[in-house]
C-alpha cells in the first residue's frame, strides 16, 4: 500500500497557518541562555517590534501560551470576581471566551446573534447608555471570529463607547486577525488586546499576547483576582530589562523576531491589502460555484478566512474528507452551531496568488468528486480577478 503523498500538503485552515522557511530556520537556532545578554538583545528587538504590529506605543506582554491563556490573562488582571461585562455571541470562539469568564464568577450580559453578523456598535451604545450606575466594567469583543469569517468593526465600537461617556474597559480578541487585517490598538483606544502566534504572525502555536493600556495597568494594580503565572505586573517588572519572570519560549521568540521582519519588509499596509485581495478572490469563486457565504454583511467580511455554507443542511465534513484524501488539502471544519454545515477556507499568512488558486482548485475538484451541487467556474472567476487586480 502506498502511504506516501507526493508534493506539499495544503494547510488551508484559518490557523495554525503555514510557517515560512525563514521562520523555521530562525526557530532552529540553538537555544541560548534566556537570562544572558545575547537573548536580552533579541528580546528587546521583539518586545519593541511587536508593538509596531499591534500599532501601540504601550507594552505588549508575551506569555508562553495559546490564545486561551491570553484570554485568561486579560480577564484575571483587569477585572474583579463578580464584575459585570458585556460580551457578544458572534461565533464559537466568542462563546468560549464567555464560558471562561463565567467560570471565573464574572456576570455577563451576553448578546445573542445568529453568527452571521459581527458586533452591532448601536447595541453597544444602547447597553452602555442604559447602564447609568456603570456596573458594566468591560466590553469584550472578538475582532475576527475564526468560526464564521465575520469581522466586527472595532473603530465603530470604540466610537460608540466614547459617545456614551461610559468608563468601561475595552477588550478585543485579535487572535486570528493580528498581522492579517488592519488593527490599531492605540488609535482605537483598546485597553486589552489579546493575540497569539499561529495565525497572521506565521509562527507555530505557543505565544500569547496582551497589549495593554495605562488604564488597564491601573486596573490590574487594584483588582482582586488571585494570579501568579498570568500576573501582568510581574511581567512588566521583568520586561523593563527585556527579561521574563519565568522561562520564555526562547526559540519561538527567535521566530517572532523574523516574523516581524518579514511583515515589515512587505509593509503592513501591503500585507493587509494582500489578504483583502485573496479574500475577495475567494468570495468570487464561492459565488460562482453558487454557494453561500456565511457572513451576510459585506462590511464585515473577513480577510483571513471565508466560511462557506453547504447547499444542504450538513455534509461539510464529508466534503472536507474527500478533499483531504483526494488532494491532500486541509480545510477548516464547522464549529459549534454550524458544525458540519460550513467549511472554512483559510487565506492568511504566507500565501501568494498561486497558493490561493491551488486552494480553490482543490475545493472545486472536491465539490465535483464529492457530488455537491454547484456550478463550475469558480477558479476561473478567481483567476480573472487576481490577474486584473
Amino acid at each position: 500500500m502506498n502511504t506516501h503523498k507526493s508534493g506539499r500538503h495544503f494547510l488551508q485552515i484559518p490557523g495554525p497557518s503555514n510557517v515560512p522557511d525563514r521562520i523555521l530556520h530562525a526557530i532552529a537556532h540553538p537555544t541560548i541562555d534566556h537570562r544572558g545578554p545575547q537573548f536580552q538583545k533579541i528580546s528587546e528587538e521583539v518586545l519593541l517590534g511587536v508593538r509596531r504590529i499591534f500599532k501601540t506605543s504601550g507594552p505588549v506582554l508575551v506569555f508562553p501560551t495559546s490564545g486561551t491563556g491570553a484570554w485568561e490573562a486579560a480577564l484575571m488582571n483587569s477585572l474583579n470576581p463578580g464584575d459585570k461585562i458585556l460580551m457578544f455571541e458572534t461565533g464559537h470562539f466568542a462563546t468560549l471566551w464567555h464560558n471562561m469568564a463565567k467560570k471565573f464568577g464574572l456576570k455577563i450580559d451576553f448578546v445573542r446573534t445568529n453568527w452571521r453578523h459581527g458586533v452591532d456598535p448601536q447595541v453597544v451604545a444602547e447597553k452602555l447608555s442604559e447602564d447609568l450606575e456603570h456596573r458594566i466594567k468591560s466590553v469584550n469583543v472578538v475582532h475576527n471570529e475564526t468560526s464564521t469569517g465575520v469581522a466586527s468593526r472595532i473603530a465603530e465600537i470604540r466610537k460608540a463607547i466614547d459617545q456614551t461617556g461610559h468608563p468601561a474597559l475595552f477588550m478585543v480578541d485579535t487572535i486570528s486577525s493580528l498581522g492579517s487585517m488592519d488593527y490599531r490598538h492605540g488609535e482605537w483606544k483598546v485597553d486589552v488586546t489579546v493575540g497569539c502566534s499561529q495565525k497572521g504572525l506565521m509562527l507555530p502555536p505557543g505565544l500569547g499576547f496582551n497589549a495593554i493600556s495605562e488604564k488597564a495597568i491601573e486596573a490590574s494594580k487594584v483588582n482582586s483576582f488571585r494570579r501568579h503565572f498570568w500576573d501582568w505586573n510581574e511581567m512588566l517588572k521583568s520586561n523593563e530589562n527585556y527579561l521574563y519572570p519565568s522561562t520564555p519560549c526562547t526559540n519561538l521568540l527567535f521566530g517572532l523576531k523574523e516574523a516581524i521582519a518579514m511583515l515589515e519588509e512587505e509593509g503592513l499596509d501591503n500585507v493587509f491589502a494582500r489578504h483583502a485581495r485573496f479574500a475577495e478572490a475567494t468570495r468570487r469563486a464561492v459565488r460562482a460555484w453558487g454557494l453561500e457565504i456565511l457572513c451576510e454583511e459585506p462590511l464585515e467580511y473577513s480577510s483571513v478566512l471565508t466560511a462557506v455554507m453547504m447547499p444542504e443542511a450538513n455534509g461539510a465534513d464529508s466534503l472536507r474528507k474527500v478533499i483531504l484524501e483526494s488532494f491532500n488539502m486541509s480545510l477548516g471544519n464547522g464549529l459549534g452551531k454550524v458544525a458540519d454545515q460550513v467549511f472554512r477556507i483559510g487565506h492568511l499568512g504566507d500565501m501568494n496568488d498561486l497558493t490561493l488558486i491551488g486552494t480553490l482548485a482543490g475545493v472545486e475538484m472536491g465539490l465535483e468528486r464529492g457530488g455537491v451541487e454547484h456550478n463550475k467556474g469558480g477558479v476561473a472567476e478567481a483567476m480573472d480577478y487576481l490577474a486584473s487586480s
